[in-house]
């Protein structure tokens, strides 16, 4: 059983994951997260998701990433310390 730190910890790094993907859309012009999702194929019920901090796949994040046209490091490159 995962401790209560080890839980907040993830939850912690869920809600960066959110807003770095959150970000790098507004970055792109994208004010509605639906008009995005939409735009590049990505169920917009299981992105507004991932802008809320919720669990994620690896390959779902990587389908977000190229969506967001950036490569995995210059996506982890900010808001990770």
């Amino acid at each position: 059983m995962k401790s209560k730190e080890e839980k907040e910890l993830k939850d912690e790094d869920l809600k960066k994951l959110a807003a770095r993907i959150r970000s790098l859309r507004l970055k792109k012009g994208y004010s509605n997260y639906e008009n995005f999702a939409y735009e590049h194929d990505i169920a917009r019920a299981q992105y507004g998701k991932y802008e809320k901090g919720e669990d994620l796949r690896y390959s779902s994040l990587l389908k977000v990433i190229r969506a967001l046209g950036v490569t995995p490091k210059e996506f982890f490159s900010e808001g990770f310390d």
